[in-house]
């Protein structure tokens, strides 16, 4: 009897073990990405510096154009989804922005031969999330 009792509870304890690591998320599972404007092979490094100058440019912070997780435990930010429509707005400028600099400023490149922005989101914005038309 004492025999039953040891195996069914090591077994119990399996079981628990088995829920539980069924339960949690994989620690090495990558985040979602939505690149339609960026290179989709685009390091995290250079991503977040472009994300950086946008907050810079704007003065605003990533929840402005990034929605709450819909995962109510986490308090973090669904970065691939497009629910918001400033994230939207935000790709638009980006292909307006390249469209100026390669039709007028194409001349302005670094010592790679790159091209050099000479019209980015500050040129317009300068700290401000919604700048005033003239």
């Amino acid at each position: 009897m004492l025999h039953y009792k040891k195996i069914a509870i090591v077994l119990s304890l399996i079981a628990f073990m088995v829920v539980g690591m069924a339960a949690t998320k994989p620690l090495d599972e990558k985040p979602k990405r939505n690149l339609k404007v960026l290179p989709k092979d685009i390091s995290h490094e250079d991503l977040d510096k472009v994300m950086g100058g946008f907050k810079a440019a704007l003065g605003v912070k990533c929840n402005f154009c990034h929605v709450a997780s819909k995962d109510s435990s986490s308090h973090h930010l669904d970065f691939a989804s497009d629910e918001k429509p400033e994230k939207d707005i935000a790709r638009h400028m980006m292909r307006m922005t390249a469209k100026i600099n390669k039709k007028y400023f194409s001349f302005n490149k670094d010592d790679k031969g790159n091209t050099i922005p000479a019209v980015s989101c500050i040129t317009c914005h300068r700290g401000d999330p919604h700048p005033e038309v003239k």
